[in-house]
């Protein structure tokens, strides 16, 4: 009879790295649609927003991929290029100000790995 020996050391875990939003955003690939799937309804409504809210607005806080600004206090910019395509801002909004569609034609956003 032959006696093996076991070994009964175990390797520490793999450190996690850290990766933020941006860098997990880079991975995303992106087919721009010539028409802008997200829409602002009425700018009015946005100062309207602006002035009770104050700013950044709820749609500027939620986005997590930065689409919205303000300009000079005057109108929202919306760079439709940049969504994840959440709808998180057409939820948020509080006067239902944003018009939001899916990219036509299987444009827009497609995760790497799903």
């Amino acid at each position: 009879m032959s006696t093996q020996t076991v070994s009964t050391t175990t390797q520490p875990p793999a450190k996690e790295t850290k990766v933020t939003v941006e860098e997990k955003l880079y991975l995303a690939k992106y087919k721009l649609d010539e028409r802008p799937h997200l829409l602002i309804i009425d700018q009015d409504i946005c100062q309207k927003c602006a002035a009770i809210n104050g700013s950044p607005q709820p749609c500027m806080i939620l986005c997590p991929a930065d689409v919205f600004k303000w300009e000079e206090g005057k109108r929202n910019i919306v760079s439709y290029d940049n969504c994840v395509e959440c709808g998180a801002c057409r939820i948020i909004c509080p006067y239902s100000n944003i018009e939001w569609k899916y990219p036509r034609w299987g444009r827009g956003l497609s995760h790497r790995y799903g």
